[in-house]
C-alpha cells in the first residue's frame, strides 16, 4: 500500500467553492437561530395572553356563581364578553406590531447576509 507523503494540492489551501459554501452555511444557520428566536417570541406572547384570559375565564366562574339574581349573571356575562372582546383585539394588534417588526429584521439580515456573499464572491473573482 502506498501512501503519500507530500500534501495535496487541494489539502494546502481550500477550494474557493468550498469557502462559499461555508460562508452560505453559516448564513443559513444564523437565519435558523433568528426563525427559532422569532417562533419563542410569538410564543411567549400568545401564552402570555391565555394566561390571562384563562384567568378571567376562572373569574368569571367565580362570579357567575357568587352572583343571586338572573339579571346579575347576564350583566357578568355581558362584561365578560366586552372585555374578551376588546383584549383580542388589542393582542390581535400586538401580534401584527410584533409580525412586521420581526419581518422588517429577518429582511434586514436577509440582506446583509447576501450584500457580504456577493462582495465576498467579487473580491474572489477579481483576485
Amino acid at each position: 500500500m502506498q501512501t503519500h507523503s507530500e500534501p495535496s494540492q487541494f489539502g494546502m489551501q481550500p477550494l474557493p467553492m468550498l469557502e462559499n459554501g461555508q460562508k452560505w452555511i453559516l448564513a443559513a444557520a444564523s437565519l435558523q437561530a433568528h426563525a427559532f428566536k422569532t417562533m419563542m417570541r410569538y410564543q411567549i406572547e400568545t401564552l402570555a395572553f391565555l394566561k390571562h384570559r384563562y384567568e378571567q375565564d376562572v373569574k368569571l366562574a367565580e362570579d357567575l356563581v357568587a352572583g343571586s339574581e338572573f339579571n346579575d349573571a347576564f350583566d357578568v356575562f355581558s362584561t365578560f364578553l366586552q372585555n374578551a372582546t376588546s383584549e383580542y383585539v388589542t393582542e390581535a394588534g400586538k401580534v401584527a406590531a410584533l409580525t412586521s417588526k420581526l419581518t422588517s429584521e429577518t429582511a434586514r439580515r436577509v440582506r446583509k447576509e447576501a450584500d457580504t456573499a456577493i462582495e465576498d464572491m467579487a473580491a474572489k473573482t477579481v483576485a
